[in-house]
């Protein structure tokens, strides 16, 4: 590939074999291509992987995975002069060796509506009409259950893979599932967006990545858990390390916060 290329895309190094008009970058190499979130196992593993229509050959040749399968005309992009199966459709084709989490995460990635001012688009890669579009029209592809369920499980909000993951560990521990990133009025002119929240309990979790070890960042961090408490808000915070063991340490302080403010398990 060219080393020009747009902005949004994160091309991997690793060997490259020529994509010609008649097969396309597909699977784990279109997942790196569009630099998803999620983890997909092999993804980093050698080789190639491209796709043709299944009224050719499987490309075979040192260094590719090769794959074929029915593709709509929609469902191929192209990259600087490179064909590419497109968002959508490598959620699909990657959906066989990933579990119905990290699909969701994916799921949540496509579906999220950007902030312009960060990322120079206004629109999400796909609304979830289109992950079902695609979903019908492939039915019987090796996966399909597990996106079916990933799509359900989706939703529009998420800022990031760990959101999405610590959102599906609270739904499936029993609590209360939490509105994702809308805007909180604390006080006059005051306006906080959580990751996840519980407005009728005044709950707000955030996780906390690596950035916020950073001076300014903590000083800013800092600032939003006093404008939190003085609205009478407890304000969660959660780091990698509760993460770990299935979520159950963020689950355990997320729901301690919820009893605190008389929620109680139906």
């Amino acid at each position: 590939m060219p080393t020009e290329h747009p902005a949004e895309v994160k091309l991997h190094a690793r060997p490259l074999t020529l994509v010609t008009q008649f097969s396309a970058a597909s699977h784990a190499t279109a997942f790196l291509i569009w630099d998803f979130p999620g983890f997909l196992p092999g993804s980093h593993a050698p080789g190639i992987h491209i796709s043709r229509p299944d009224t050719m050959a499987i490309p075979r040749r040192r260094g590719v995975i090769g794959h074929v399968g029915q593709f709509f005309a929609d469902e191929i992009t192209g990259i600087d002069g490179v064909l590419v199966t497109t968002r959508i459709r490598t959620w699909l084709d990657c959906a066989r060796k990933m579990s119905i989490d990290e699909l969701t995460v994916v799921a949540d990635h496509l579906l999220r509506h950007p902030r312009l001012a960060f990322e120079g688009r206004t629109e999400p890669y796909a609304s979830p009409g289109q992950l079902a579009e695609m979903l019908d029209r492939h039915k019987g592809t090796p996966g399909i259950r597990k996106a079916r369920l990933a799509l359900q499980q989706a939703r529009i909000g998420a800022d990031s893979a760990p959101e999405t993951r610590l959102r599906l560990a609270l739904c499936r521990s029993g609590l209360p599932e939490p509105e994702l990133n809308v805007g909180t009025v604390l006080r006059s002119g005051v306006v906080r967006q959580p990751d996840l929240a519980y407005p009728e309990h005044r709950v707000a979790v955030e996780y906390e990545g690596a950035v916020h070890s950073e001076a300014a960042q903590v000083i800013r961090d800092i600032a939003r858990e006093e404008d939190f408490r003085g609205a009478g808000w407890i304000l969660v915070r959660i780091s990698k390390r509760h993460m770990e063991n299935d979520e159950r340490a963020a689950v355990a302080k997320v729901r301690a916060a919820l009893a605190c403010r008389g929620w109680q398990p139906n």
